[in-house]
């Protein structure tokens, strides 16, 4: 019998396969992780101009314009 492959389980697979299987398992994580990236970057961005549009009173503004009309 010669080491063509990997036995699992009693089945013989090849290298090629293997390979192939790991490689796209690799894009695939890296895909997911660029894309929690992206994410995080959007979350982070978006909370920096909260706190900034709240340090310069932009919420206070409009909350008392709101109550200003009632």
């Amino acid at each position: 019998m010669s080491l063509v492959g990997i036995t699992l389980f009693g089945y013989i697979f090849p290298l090629w396969l293997v390979f192939l299987l790991l490689i796209i398992g690799v894009v695939i994580a890296w895909k997911l992780i660029k894309f929690a990236l992206k994410l995080l970057l959007v979350i982070v961005v978006f909370f920096v101009i909260l706190l900034c549009l709240d340090y310069f009173g932009v919420f206070d503004f409009i909350q008392n314009v709101i109550s200003s009309f009632i």
